[in-house]
């Protein structure tokens, strides 16, 4: 945090650079292709007065306020209708959120009270029979989350988000479910199990078994999950609801995506802090995880979790380079948060010009399709029982890149070991693509290419098929970039996943052309 000396001349810088530049929301047109949302607190804002005019300097558009967390309720509604107002006034949504089941661990920070759901909530039961709290959907926590939405309808707000996260496993690449009694008892009743196959499901979901079984189990807790979310919408049709899924959230954790289509819906990121995200390969995860929600949600609904936790751990250039993640994903609105604490204010002048520039690149890109002949591709079995560990460095090749719902008939797809094991039992088959994988034990997998996941086989690879590439743009050099191409407008976006200024040849045929762009930071070219 700063004083107040400092925080007025961030925000008299941030106030004098937006409208010169003409990007405060009260001079620009209503409709926006590209939205800055921020979550935080009636207390962050009562305890600092300046704070609201500087993010809407920044260039702010929308801000986010709790209600109700992992069971409680934690801000008076008096001081979120009267926060709603001024927000309001100052040319900003205000809109609700709530963390609806309760987090496995520790996500708000700075209020203990609120970490571990009320006792009155039943526990949720994990595999091997420990309690736990959150991440379990039971009745009693449905009708009460059934009040929250009614209580955002009356206070006049329109939208409410069901946060952090809406899912039923504890931690990304687990198969979720609780086994509590109950659930129990109504799983078996609902599939007609016999009690002597409790102990074999659970074996199964050990061993990352797919059988009927397993596929039951899953289906049973995606209903439960998908009940409670219609449930809660059908008490309040006025209130627009949605959903932030977990990293590589999928029907493993409860979370059956097509459910949810027309729903507000934040993708799953995981990279919070400076460890995380600096490495090339964290920056490709949470790329990956991005396009493989993105199936799933129209661009003008989806919200991205561009989140700093603990808040001081992201660094300022960090988190702005995640909003280039929003933008190659058309994500039309980044969502920025960091628990129940601001991250430093000293961010915000990091943010803004960044932000200012992806809104700008993203109003020429809305509602275009990469298009490359990289394949980014997550198959079922890797939604319903891997480790949720994608091979993504592929993204960081400098060749353009699309996504796939199925097996493409050409180019080149990049398999989890999940999905190259379907690969080689025949389970899934090429319409045309060759297919790579690199992290499973087993290098002689019958119809696949073994390429180890490292940036130099990566860009071995690379070299080994440019000779190909003749109508295709890509970048020549053995630099980690991403490269999304735009056949439609002819363009192509750099993301430069290094930290220094990097100097890049983008070459389509016999044209090369040189383009420096800064560390971490993103540039839309035109082609010749």
């Amino acid at each position: 945090m700063i004083d107040r000396r400092d925080f007025l001349k961030i925000s008299a810088i941030l106030g004098t650079g937006a409208l010169v530049a003409g990007v405060n929301p009260m001079l620009l047109p209503k409709r926006r292709i590209r939205s800055f949302n921020l979550c935080t607190t009636t207390v962050n804002l009562k305890n600092n007065p300046d704070f609201l005019s500087m993010v809407t300097n920044s260039g702010v558009t929308d801000i986010w306020l709790p209600i109700f967390l992992n069971g409680y309720w934690a801000y008076p509604i008096e001081d979120l209708i009267f926060w709603k107002h001024k927000i309001e006034k100052a040319g900003l949504g205000a809109h609700m959120l709530s963390v609806p089941l309760g987090h496995p661990g520790n996500s708000l920070g700075g209020s203990p009270d609120f970490e571990s759901t009320p006792k009155h909530w039943p526990r949720g039961i994990d595999i091997d029979g420990n309690k736990y709290s959150g991440t379990s959907v039971h009745q009693v926590i449905t009708e009460e989350n059934i009040t929250v939405i009614q209580k955002t309808r009356k206070s006049g707000f329109k939208e409410l988000f069901l946060d952090d996260d809406f899912r039923l496993a504890r931690t990304p690449g687990a198969i979720g479910g609780c086994f509590c009694a109950d659930h129990q008892q109504e799983f078996l009743n609902k599939y007609g199990y016999a009690s002597n196959q409790w102990e074999p499901l659970k074996d199964s979901i050990k061993k990352r078994e797919l059988n009927q079984v397993v596929r039951d189990w899953i289906g049973y807790h995606c209903d439960q999950l998908t009940g409670s979310f219609r449930a809660q919408q059908a008490a309040a049709p006025g209130v627009d609801l949605g959903i932030m899924v977990m990293y590589m959230g999928a029907e493993k954790a409860g979370i059956r995506l097509p459910d949810y289509k027309g729903s507000l819906l934040r993708v799953g990121e995981l990279m919070f802090d400076d460890r995380s995200f600096t490495p090339v390969k964290g920056k490709t995860d949470e790329l990956f995880s991005a396009l493989f929600h993105r199936r799933f949600v129209s661009p003008d609904k989806a919200y991205s979790e561009t989140t700093a936790y603990p808040p001081d751990k992201l660094s300022a250039r960090n988190m702005a380079a995640k909003l280039h993640i929003s933008t190659l994903s058309d994500i039309r609105n980044s969502m920025m948060m960091s628990g129940l604490e601001p991250f430093p204010f000293t961010h915000w002048s990091t943010l803004a010009p960044v932000m200012k520039k992806a809104a700008a690149i993203h109003e020429k890109i809305a509602g275009q399709t990469p298009a490359g002949p990289f394949k980014h591709y997550w198959g079922e079995t890797s939604r319903l029982i891997s480790n949720d560990k994608p091979y993504s460095l592929f993204l960081a090749a400098g060749i353009p890149f699309e996504v796939t719902e199925k097996p493409a008939s050409d180019g080149w797809t990049f398999l989890s070991d999940f999905d190259a094991a379907d690969v080689a039992s025949g389970k899934l088959k090429s319409e045309g693509t060759r297919f790579i994988y690199g992290s499973t034990g087993d290098k002689n997998f019958a119809g696949l290419r073994f390429v180890a996941e490292s940036l130099q086989e990566i860009f071995a690879i690379k070299r080994e098929i440019l000779p190909q590439l003749i109508d295709i743009p890509y970048v020549e050099d053995d630099k980690p970039v991403v490269c999304a191409w735009y056949p439609k407008i002819n363009s192509v976006m750099l993301w430069n996943l290094a930290e220094s200024k990097e100097l890049f040849t983008l070459k389509l045929g016999s044209v090369n052309r040189k383009v420096e762009v800064e560390g971490l930071d993103a540039e839309l070219v035109p082609l010749l």
